[in-house]
């Protein structure tokens, strides 16, 4: 039987599930697919994933194509340590599924919209548009504050006093904003600069491994900063 593993690394659940695979030595066939050079929209990819995204998994035939379903499956077939995600505790695992439902419109939405206009316009060579820019901020904002207030509340972990998938989401997601110069937005809150760095800590060297692309995008970033942009 063959897992196979079709992913992008400059996505943020491919990433996530990248280290939990990783970390947890979980033995797959890496498939990786690239986004920049459409791969995911040819003929032979959509027989995989009709849908043409990433991730997939395709464990013997048997194929996943949503980032959440995956680490589920992953935790529950290879019996990962209860941390990842519970099975003894309905409740525990209860409040992992609420946050990777929450996450969808919030972390993962919001974090990313801000990361695509930014960065796609610096691409084009066009000049930021603030007032969206401004908007798309303010609703990072607020999810981080609903980070630090509700889900790290009297809690080391999103989810209580273990580290779990929910983490691997919530952080490679914010991680994203690094890459366009936008880490003031969680920088700024104590309590969650603190748990990226415990999470981050906990997740290495599978962490950086995963990252690499991310930071040369920051670094390429940084250098468009200094190119004079179009109307």
């Amino acid at each position: 039987m063959v897992l196979r593993y079709y992913y992008d690394l400059m996505s943020q659940p491919c990433r996530a599930i990248y280290i939990f695979l990783k970390i947890n030595k979980i033995s797959f066939e890496p498939k990786p697919i690239a986004l920049r050079k459409g791969e995911h929209r040819s003929d032979e990819y959509k027989k995989v994933n009709p849908f043409g995204l990433v991730p997939v998994l395709d464990d013997d035939g048997f194929i996943l194509t949503e980032s959440v379903a995956i680490l589920k499956y992953l935790a529950e077939k290879y019996n990962t340590p209860e941390n990842w995600y519970p099975r003894a505790d309905i409740q525990a695992q209860a409040r992992v599924d609420e946050y990777m439902n929450w996450q969808h419109w919030n972390t993962r939405m919001k974090s990313a919209n801000l990361f695509q206009s930014l960065l796609f316009r610096k691409m084009k060579n066009k000049s930021e548009d603030t007032d969206k820019v401004d908007l798309l901020r303010a609703e990072v904002e607020k999810t981080i504050n609903f980070l630090e207030q509700v889900w790290l509340k009297d809690r080391p972990f999103l989810c209580g006093r273990e580290l779990s998938v929910a983490d691997i989401l919530g952080v490679c997601e914010l991680i994203q904003l690094s890459a366009v110069h936008e880490e003031k937005l969680y920088e700024d809150s104590p309590v969650v600069k603190t748990w990226m760095e415990r999470v981050k800590s906990r997740l290495q060297p599978q962490f950086d491994e995963a990252h690499k692309i991310i930071y040369g995008v920051r670094n390429m970033f940084a250098s468009m900063k200094d190119q004079p942009a179009k109307l």
